[in-house]
């Protein structure tokens, strides 16, 4: 069992309160994989929790994708979420995503997504504000749909992937898209976008590891 703090510094999570088999990733390694970074083949099944809408989204006030320096990540022209970059990460290696945490809007675009995953809505974006359910619940809850997510086979369905993927970033700030236009097979598309196409969803996340994360 492998944990990636992946949330800001990634150094939120107490090692110490962790069971003794549990391996922890704490940090950034700068690899293309970011939020699920060590994830191979190997693995089972690959779980989300504390997670949020994502880029452009109402859902959360904390909704972004990534580095918050972007307004929107489309590809194929669907809206990108955290969640759902690396659900599709994991899936291009075999790993089925299989249970989701997080808020009331991230979890419905999940099930859009993918109808066999098991998913707790812990909160609901209102403004800047959130509706959030009592802690105790939301871990009991995690806890029951957890084991039940990596006991049901339907949840261990993949999501489809495509044949080519076309990335669009559309930026914040219009001098984030001119640098970011510079990585080999990039093309700026409008003042605030660039675009970049690939055959591997590898290779998109490599081009945002580099024009976004690490811009």
């Amino acid at each position: 069992l492998v944990v990636k703090d992946a949330h800001w510094t990634a150094r939120n999570i107490i090692p110490s309160r962790l069971p003794e088999p549990v391996q922890l990733i704490r940090g950034w390694t700068g690899d293309p994989l970011y939020m699920v970074t060590e994830i191979d083949s190997s693995f089972d099944a690959l779980a989300m929790v504390g997670y949020h809408s994502g880029a452009s989204n109402g859902g959360n006030p904390l909704a972004h994708t990534a580095a918050g320096t972007e307004f929107q990540i489309l590809i194929n022209g669907e809206a990108m979420s955290e969640y759902r970059l690396h659900s599709l990460a994991a899936a291009e290696l075999g790993v089925p995503t299989v249970f989701l945490a997080g808020d009331t809007l991230l979890c419905e675009s999940a099930h859009a997504a993918q109808p066999g995953i098991h998913t707790v809505a812990t909160n609901t974006g209102k403004g800047a504000a959130t509706v959030s359910i009592h802690p105790a619940r939301a871990v009991a809850a995690i806890r029951s749909n957890m084991e039940a997510a990596l006991k049901d086979e339907a949840a261990r369905t993949l999501p489809a992937l495509a044949d080519r993927y076309e990335l669009e970033l559309w930026y914040d700030q219009n001098e984030d898209a001119y640098a970011a236009s510079f990585y080999p097979g990039a093309r700026l598309h409008a003042p605030h976008a660039v675009r970049f196409e690939a055959d591997r969803f590898y290779e998109i996340m490599r081009m945002l590891q580099f024009a976004l994360v690490r811009l």
